[in-house]
């Protein structure tokens, strides 16, 4: 369960801010007057305290709550700006479409996409194949992970297609990240950025019904996650 001691609001008011926050596209100024609306009164900087700090910590719940994926994977980047420069999020889905994993990297390199293909392997375990894109760097990351594999699993590996037209799934699933970063105009912190983005993805995966709704709105679903 994740601790929300020593925050001077009850929970049910933190959860519906990073919800409100991760799921829609709204800046925190937009989401401090809509609670004010409400009688709820939080200065934008303390709501974006709760998204960093609380985001991360249900995401890490997502990941491990979810249902099992397929093994046929996806893998791209899209584009993040912060502080002015653009970073990298690393994101696989499976051939469905539902989320595997993410990582914001300040670089697009081999050593980025073989800790972004490691990471994502230890979350969701091996795949028969992955298709990416042309890029040179995840084709040596994704090598290089081989190279363990071959030695880990009896010389099983991963197939690697490039095939661009395959990965047209998740660049679809990319624009609805976009959608909700982009009334926040950039982000200032790295970290900021990466907690953020944990928060959003999230909120993605609930709307792809990756956790089960049972009847839950998405909100109910997204506030078990903290439980």
């Amino acid at each position: 369960m994740i601790d929300f001691k020593g925050v001077h609001y009850p929970r049910a008011v933190i959860l519906h801010a990073v919800f409100f926050y991760v799921r829609y596209a709204v800046s925190y100024l937009d989401l401090e007057e809509i609670l004010a609306e409400r009688g709820v009164f939080v200065d934008h900087a303390t709501l974006n305290r709760w998204v960093v700090k609380f985001s991360p910590l249900i995401a890490a719940n997502a990941q491990a709550k979810k249902r099992p994926t397929a093994i046929s994977w996806r893998i791209d980047e899209t584009y993040i700006k912060v502080r002015g420069r653009w970073t990298y999020l690393y994101r696989a889905v499976d051939r469905d479409g539902q989320t595997l994993d993410f990582m914001l990297s300040e670089r697009r390199d081999t050593a980025a996409a073989r800790r972004f293909f490691k990471r994502a392997i230890g979350t969701n375990g091996v795949p028969d194949r992955v298709v990416i894109d042309k890029s040179g760097a995840n084709l040596a990351g994704l090598q290089a992970v081989n190279v363990i594999l071959k030695f880990t699993r009896a010389g099983r590996t991963v197939e690697v297609l490039q095939v661009k037209y395959l990965n047209n799934i998740l660049e679809q699933d990319h624009r609805f990240i976009k959608r909700i970063t982009a009334p926040m105009l950039g982000f200032k912190a790295f970290h900021s950025a990466a907690a953020t983005i944990a928060g959003i993805e999230t909120a993605h995966m609930i709307r792809k019904g990756q956790f089960g709704a049972n009847g839950r709105s998405a909100f109910q679903q997204f506030a078990a996650l903290a439980a």
